[in-house]
C-alpha cells in the first residue's frame, strides 16, 4: 500500500494521512517536512535537496502515505503510489480548518509564529481555485484526471 493524499491547505490531508498511517502501519511523509528548512519559517530548501529527500523516502519505504499540496512533488510521487486521494472539500471548509489548526512545531518555532502567518495562509487558500501554479486546483485537477490507477476525490471531510 502506497497512498498519496493531496489537496488545498486545510483540506484535511494531515489528519487523513495520520489516521491512514496508524490504521495500516504505513510510514508517513508530510511534504512540508522536506520542503522547508527546519526551524526556519517559509524558507524553502533547494529543489535538489527536496527531490533527493522525496526519492530517499520512496526508495526506503515499502508501505507509505505521503501528503501535501505541492503539485510538482505530488506528480513525482504519483508514479510510485498504488492509490491517489484528492481531498477537495471546498474553500470554506479549508478556511475553517485552518482556524482550528493546532500548532505545527515542525513548521513554526512557536504558536505565535504560526498565528502570525494565518492571514497570509488564508489568502493563499482563498486563491486556490483561481491561481495557476503548481499548488492550485488546476494543477491538482490535472494530476487527478491524468492518473490511471486507483483514485478517489473526497468532497467532504
Amino acid at each position: 500500500m502506497r497512498v498519496l493524499v493531496y489537496g488545498n491547505s486545510g483540506s484535511g490531508k494531515s489528519t487523513y494521512a495520520k489516521a491512514l498511517s496508524a490504521r495500516h502501519g504505513l510510514a508517513h511523509l508530510d511534504l512540508d517536512s522536506i520542503v522547508w528548512e527546519p526551524g526556519r519559517i517559509a524558507v524553502q530548501r533547494s529543489p535538489g535537496a527536496i527531490s533527493a529527500s522525496l526519492q530517499d523516502f520512496i526508495r526506503g519505504e515499502v508501505r507509505w502515505v505521503i501528503e501535501g499540496c505541492y503539485g510538482e512533488l505530488v506528480e513525482a510521487a504519483s508514479h510510485h503510489c498504488t492509490e491517489l486521494i484528492f481531498l477537495n472539500p471546498g474553500c470554506e471548509t479549508c478556511l475553517a480548518n485552518n482556524l482550528k489548526r493546532p500548532w505545527e512545531p515542525h513548521k513554526y518555532a512557536s504558536p505565535e509564529d504560526q498565528d502570525a502567518m494565518l492571514a497570509q495562509l488564508q489568502d493563499w487558500v482563498r486563491a486556490y481555485y483561481t491561481r495557476d501554479d503548481q499548488w492550485s486546483y488546476r494543477a491538482h485537477r490535472r494530476i487527478f484526471d491524468g492518473f490511471a490507477g486507483v483514485k478517489n476525490e473526497l468532497l467532504s471531510p
